[in-house]
């Protein structure tokens, strides 16, 4: 031993080597081999782990999603141009994170939190991880609150409650994307956070989408991330995650959120290419094996948490297309089985001037009544039935057969029906607005009314009870039932607005 350390102690001496700091370090490092399309293959990595965040040589970041014995695949975040080989890749130990908290509301920003909007720096509160395990069932509470979309065919029919999530599925051009703005929109006033992603859509349709949110205020309760068809199959792929991180900060602090996903057809189209690019095994639809549990960790973080957890809630609305409405492929097939429910627009509906098209057969709420105020329940609860009902007497009336006095009656109703669910786009209505159109068409007050009149009928009638009846309006607004006296109310304003309404009428004629 040195002369140096003769007279030191083991304990000094164990501190002086712990103390010690070497002019050099091991460090792991692995090797580009090739680079292109968004992904890379790294040699001598053998240390990473699935979903690391790893350093390209200082020119970009990468994540780890395929570990072979010889080989690391990963995709590259930033602009994989900058990527060469030869150039030194090292792991971070760290998964990818996304900026979170209110100053998110308000802007539009990419798969990685840069904002897009040209509207400055974002003034975040932290930091989350886009992958993150759903909540476990004991964290969990009952989806018993409803979240209303404003569309009377989908809050009567197919209820949505916080913390559910509600699959829009349909052809290309029926009407999907409007069902989920106008859910957004009918969020103002009702303290609810909402998040769009858009995943592979048209920089035009993105920022249509903004602007129509920013035209009707939305925009100060919204937050969108923007991933468009000219970004990489990789951004593509982490949008959805990242959206759902951002969701996430608000739900665990006690907020209620609405997320939507459209859609997750182009998603899993990204992931696909991705797939195929890093020579994983394809599968059905050349897709890859894991294709269902992607979505799956992806959907099963929408809940409604628990009281002890501060009783947030983060609801999804997937949107997924169909081709020809087949709703048995691969990719719908997966995400109706994973959600709880779908709302199917039908091309055939959506032609024929029926919006929202919702295919009233096809859809279904798995949380049913429980997301429904007693008095939506009571007047909305035969709907569904009779409106299957008419369709398969309308079927049945197109071959010409001769129809009994009571088929005829239910026939003239139907159509009656169908008018009264009819609604212009980004034109939410109240709830308490919803029960009072749905009790004067079911109790069949409206038989005077031709059926081409019923939607303006509908509109003046409620402007007419909003100003003599205001009673009627706050009695359902505070979620009352609808008692007797209520029910003599409306039907004496029925015929009220009935005499004014066709006096103006010819009037005008």
């Amino acid at each position: 031993m040195s002369k140096k350390y003769v007279n030191y102690t083991f304990s000094e001496l164990s501190e002086k080597i712990k103390a010690f700091d070497p002019a050099f370090r091991f460090d792991t490092a692995g090797v580009v081999t090739s680079s292109g399309d968004g992904i890379i293959k790294i040699k001598g990595l053998g240390t990473a782990k699935y979903g690391e965040l790893l350093d390209v040589d200082g020119r970009g970041y990468a994540i780890a999603l395929s570990l072979e014995e010889d080989e690391t695949g990963a995709i590259a975040l930033d602009n994989d141009n900058r990527i060469v080989s030869g150039l030194l890749v090292r792991p971070t130990g760290k998964t990818i994170d996304i900026p979170v908290g209110e100053g998110l509301l308000g802007r539009v920003v990419n798969p990685l939190g840069k904002p897009v909007d040209g509207l400055g720096e974002l003034n975040t509160s932290g930091f989350r991880p886009l992958e993150f395990g759903a909540p476990e069932i004991i964290d969990r509470g009952p989806v018993n609150e409803p979240l209303y979309t404003g569309l009377l065919a989908i809050d009567s029919m197919i209820p949505i409650g916080k913390g559910q999530r509600e699959l829009i599925i349909g052809d290309r051009q029926t009407g999907k994307t409007s069902i989920a703005i106008d859910a957004i929109i009918n969020q103002r006033g009702k303290n609810v956070l909402c998040v769009y992603v858009a995943i592979g859509q048209k920089a035009s349709t993105v920022n249509r989408v903004y602007r129509t949110l920013s035209s009707y205020g939305a925009m100060e309760y919204t937050t969108i991330i923007c991933s468009t068809a000219r970004d990489s199959a990789p951004l593509q792929y982490i949008a959805p995650f990242a959206g759902c991180a951002v969701a996430e900060e608000f739900m665990y602090s006690g907020r209620d959120v609405l997320i939507v996903y459209d859609d997750l057809t182009k998603h899993a189209y990204a992931y696909r290419a991705m797939s195929l690019l890093l020579k994983r095994p394809p599968g059905r639809e050349a897709y890859p094996g894991d294709i269902f549990y992607l979505h799956s960790r992806l959907l099963e973080r929408a809940a409604k948490l628990s009281k002890a957890l501060g009783g947030g809630s983060m609801t999804a609305l997937p949107i997924v297309e169909t081709q020809g409405g087949d709703i048995s492929a691969y990719i719908p097939t997966n995400v109706i089985s994973i959600t709880d429910g779908q709302i199917y627009l039908e091309s055939e509906l959506f032609n024929s001037g029926v919006r929202p098209a919702v295919n009233v057969g096809l859809s279904v709420s798995r949380v049913g009544g429980a997301a429904q105020i007693a008095a939506m329940r009571r007047v909305g609860g035969k709907l569904r039935l009779d409106l299957s009902q008419y369709r398969e007497l309308a079927v049945f009336a197109q071959f010409g057969s001769d129809l009994d006095a009571l088929s005829m009656q239910r026939l003239e109703q139907g159509k009656r029906t169908v008018e009264a669910l009819k609604q212009d786009v980004h034109a939410p209505m109240a709830v308490e607005h919803q029960i009072i159109v749905l009790y004067i068409t079911m109790k069949e007050l409206l038989k005077r009314v031709e059926s081409k009149d019923i939607s303006d009928f509908n509109a003046g009638f409620i402007r007419y009870l909003d100003t003599n009846f205001p009673e009627v309006i706050l009695n359902l607004k505070a979620g009352g039932e609808i008692s007797m006296e209520i029910s003599l109310k409306i039907e004496d304003a029925v015929n009220a607005y009935a005499e004014y309404f066709y006096q103006n009428k010819s009037c005008l004629n």
